[in-house]
């Protein structure tokens, strides 16, 4: 079974990457990007706002598609994930829903976090990192 997700990568003034600590599986204690399963019948945008607002109390517009993973979940699922560039608009960041922690890091924090499989790479290969 393919489940439909979307994640956001957020970049503030400094450059630095909105990464949220997972609480719950998949990738309990990984730092991630914002984001998670899309609602019947939700957009990937309003799946998006929905998502990042939840897990860290900001508001954002949504940008274009940077790319998509097929990540293995239990019982063989696949979720299909769409993540998508977008700006903040509103808020102050705060762990909520299944985030233990939401922070924003720099380049050089991304070696030295336990980051979600592929993460870094996806990324990476998307062109979407500022230059560090």
């Amino acid at each position: 079974m393919r489940v439909n997700c979307v994640g956001a990568i957020v970049f503030d003034a400094a450059g630095r990457l909105l990464l949220i600590k997972r609480g719950h599986p998949p990738g309990m204690g990984l730092w991630s990007l914002p984001g998670g399963r899309l609602e019947p019948g939700e957009s990937d945008e309003a799946g998006v706002r929905r998502e990042v607002l939840e897990e860290t109390g900001l508001r954002v517009e949504v940008g274009r598609l940077a790319g998509t993973v097929d990540r293995p979940g239990p019982g063989g699922v696949t979720y299909v994930i769409r993540d998508y560039l977008a700006t903040v608009s509103g808020g102050t960041p705060t762990p909520g829903d299944d985030a233990a922690d939401v922070r924003w890091c720099a380049r050089d924090d991304l070696a030295r976090l336990p980051l979600s499989e592929g993460l870094l790479e996806s990324l990476t290969g998307w062109g979407v990192l500022p230059p560090g």
